[in-house]
């Protein structure tokens, strides 16, 4: 019961645009006390909470059982009061670093799309995974450099690492059911 009632549910804002995550739970509490609708998606309309718990659980729906009835647990819910489209920055990834380096080496200049990622400043040294402490480079400028600063080696970057601009969170958004994708910009 506790698993289902932290499974994801699209937030959308009230130009039917994702723009994050809730869990089962919150959104659940948030329908009910009148934050939100819920989004029938069989027949894409808004739903209130009075509405909701009236609507038939159908083949392949999850629902949740109270003492008096069961309530089929929404996969989209609508806050209309966000019409802005909130934007974040991504979070870091060794994936991330190396698309915002274009797999290429960032000692080098070489294509490196079998790299790997390096800290400037060593994690031995107290660096951490962050935007502008990694960059891409290929696997031998990588083993060659070890745990030294690109100082102690006379070495010098093409580009100083940046942390990726913000983006829309529809741009971050991974449907994680298919009643989500109506709602995203999965391209």
């Amino acid at each position: 019961m506790l698993e289902l009632l932290k499974a994801k549910v699209l937030v959308i804002n009230k130009q039917w645009q994702g723009y994050e995550e809730t869990d089962v739970q919150t959104a659940l509490c948030d329908m009910c006390r009148g934050a939100c609708t819920g989004i029938d998606t069989e027949h894409m309309i808004p739903v209130t909470w009075d509405e909701w718990i009236k609507l038939p659980i159908r083949d392949g729906d999850r629902s949740i059982h109270t003492n008096r009835f069961a309530v089929r647990i929404p996969t989209v819910i609508c806050k209309a009061k966000y019409a802005e489209m909130p934007k974040r920055r991504p979070k870091w990834s060794k994936r991330g670093v190396a698309q915002r380096d274009g797999y290429i080496c960032q000692i080098t200049g070489v294509p490196a799309p079998d790299g790997n990622v390096d800290h400037v400043t060593p994690q031995s040294r107290g660096g951490r995974n962050e935007w502008r402490n990694t960059v891409w480079t290929a696997k031998k400028v990588n083993t060659k450099k070890a745990d030294k600063t690109l100082a102690e080696l006379g070495w010098k970057l093409k580009r100083t690492p940046q942390e990726p601009p913000e983006v829309p969170m529809i741009r971050l958004i991974k449907p994680k059911h298919p009643d989500w994708n109506p709602f995203l910009c999965l391209s």
